[in-house]
């Protein structure tokens, strides 16, 4: 939870780098609190709900992911490929899991270097 509290207090910082787990446990958390949302919809009957969660953390999720694609070298620019159906998708899952690039980048210092755990 600590993750996604923290993707939350960075809501538009778009510099920098994030971990391979931090990622994923942001995206693991964006899932769960969206299938309730979801869930809450449904039992309300409306759709308003999940769509105001979805339109509240699409800044926090291109950030998220900007950084994330910082911490393997690349541009944050290249979630733009979401708009391309299927291999888009498919294109950046692989870069987001590849593991950070060894040593500082342009966007920043290691963060695993930071913590010590390299």
């Amino acid at each position: 939870m600590e993750y996604f509290m923290e993707a939350l207090k960075r809501y538009a910082d778009f510099s920098g780098r994030t971990r391979r787990k931090g990622y994923w446990m942001f995206i693991l958390f964006y899932i769960i609190f969206y299938v309730a949302a979801l869930v809450i919809d449904s039992v309300l009957g409306t759709v308003f709900v999940g769509m105001i969660y979805s339109l509240a953390l699409l800044i926090p999720s291109l950030a998220i992911g900007a950084r994330r694609l910082h911490d393997t070298g690349r541009s944050g620019w290249w979630q733009l490929l979401y708009f391309l159906p299927i291999i888009g998708f498919i294109v950046l899952l692989i870069f987001f899991v590849q593991d950070s690039q060894d040593g500082d980048n342009d966007h920043g210092a290691n963060p695993k270097e930071i913590n010590g755990l390299a």
